[in-house]
């Protein structure tokens, strides 16, 4: 096992991953820009870094700033956290020729499952249903493409084969839009991801997003943990996240799950992983897999009892799995709401210092959060600054606890979207369950149409 592994991430997937290591008696190294040299987790590290001024391109992306961190703490493993660097093969490849444990995926199985096109019919072969569409990247010829999208029938959706995180993808209705926006997407992903393959899917037009879990050894064990419900979303960001998914069944679960630890198996994966399907018409449709650990993940831990980030470790350290499929057994129900600083309906980012906090509590309930009173949440990153994740016997049970919890957390000095929350957690639709993933989009435009 690792002495000492270097934390390549910030906030709350910091301070998870710090106290996964110091529950194995591992030594952590954080590294942090300026603006975070004041953060929880850095002062709970057993040694910290300042790798560069606030902006991430010039610290927690500067990729030989990390790697020298490592060096001169003589760390032997790098956590990348579930940022944009866990799935950053070139990383992942420098991380292991410097001579450090990159914890996470092989750079190959990265690129293999980062390439859209190459991960689809990775997963054709493994007998996963996709998404029915052109298995490859559009010609040139805009006839061709024409030929090709009336065979799929529309609307059709085109997407970038290097995107990911919702960008590089437009949904087309007409033919007289195609073109043009096979065009605009293929600049979109030659700008955002150097790469400009684009490919055309048939449009699900009212879907729901549900993810497997799977942990694989590089010794060939690989097993699936369930599904979660990842559908209350907007512009394909993740609001709230159950797990197992309402109304999805065990034959349904067991179907697909075995399928995704069997590509695991095929592709030889290593470490944490993520499947996602669209679900519509009682129909899973594969879309994409995550070659990294999740923010959601926790809902998967409260259900199965099993520590994702431990696992992870011990994988990369070269270690057996410790449980067969069999030996996996959910039990329960989880919620997790993601809390953003951000004004809760329009959205927008509000930075600035937590005058008051007071953190939840109660049976089944677990808070993941770097913040605290005085805390300065920066302009520069990501706005999400905790999660609240509830527990219970029955999704009912769960929902009622999160709806207390809520009710009860004080943030101070900014703006939350904990109103939002607690709207969604009355919501009727969502109640009663299975709501698609653009139930939110929908109620928040009504919303600030209104207002």
């Amino acid at each position: 096992m690792f002495e000492k592994i270097l934390i390549a991430n910030r906030g709350e997937i910091a301070l998870r991953i710090q106290r996964a290591c110091r529950e194995m008696g591992i030594k952590t190294v954080v590294v942090h820009s300026e603006a975070d040299a004041e953060a929880k987790y850095v002062k709970l590290a057993d040694e910290s870094v300042c790798i560069g001024p606030a902006p991430s391109a010039q610290s927690y992306l500067n990729i030989p700033a990390i790697i020298s961190a490592a060096e001169v703490t003589d760390a032997e493993a790098i956590h990348p956290g579930y940022g944009f660097l866990s799935e950053n093969a070139d990383f992942a490849e420098r991380v292991e020729k410097s001579g450090f444990v990159f914890i996470g995926p092989r750079p190959e199985t990265i690129r293999l499952m980062g390439d859209k096109i190459s991960a689809k019919n990775a997963m054709i072969r493994a007998g996963i249903p996709c998404v029915p569409g052109f298995n490859g990247a559009l010609p040139e010829s805009g006839e061709e493409i024409r030929k090709i999208v009336r065979t799929i029938g529309y609307p059709v959706i085109i997407k970038a084969s290097g995107g990911g995180g919702g960008r590089g993808m437009r949904v087309v209705h007409t033919e007289a839009a195609l073109l043009n926006a096979v065009i605009m997407t293929r600049n979109e992903a030659q700008a955002a991801f150097g790469n400009p393959m684009v490919y055309v899917e048939k449009f699900l037009e009212n879907p729901r997003h549900i993810e497997f879990q799977v942990l694989a050894d590089e010794h060939r064990n690989s097993v699936h943990l369930g599904e979660r419900d990842c559908s209350m979303q907007r512009r394909h960001q993740k609001i709230i996240e159950e797990a197992p998914a309402f109304g999805i069944t065990p034959r349904q679960r067991d179907k697909i799950g075995a399928r995704c630890a069997d590509a695991c198996r095929g592709i030889g994966y290593r470490g944490v992983g993520t499947f996602e399907f669209l679900f519509e018409n009682n129909e899973f449709y594969f879309i994409e897999m995550n070659t990294r650990l999740q923010v959601e993940h926790p809902v998967t831990e409260a259900v199965t009892g099993i520590d994702l980030v431990q696992a992870q470790i011990r994988v990369a350290a070269g270690e057996k799995l410790g449980f067969r499929q069999r030996d996996i057994v959910s039990k329960g129900y989880a919620i997790e709401c993601r809390i953003n600083a951000e004004d809760p309906y329009k959205l927008t980012p509000s930075a600035g210092r937590i005058t008051q906090y007071h953190a939840p509590g109660g049976p089944g309930i677990r808070v993941d959060s770097h913040i605290y009173q005085h805390y300065m949440v920066p302009q520069y990153y990501d706005s999400m600054i905790g999660k609240v994740i509830a527990y219970g016997d029955t999704r009912d049970q769960a929902i009622a606890r999160m709806r207390i919890a809520l009710s009860e957390m004080v943030v101070g000095g900014i703006k939350t979207n904990i109103p939002l929350h607690l709207d969604l957690l009355s919501d009727a639709a969502f109640l009663r369950g299975g709501t698609p993933i653009h139930y939110l989009e929908q109620k928040l435009a009504n919303y600030n149409k209104l207002s």
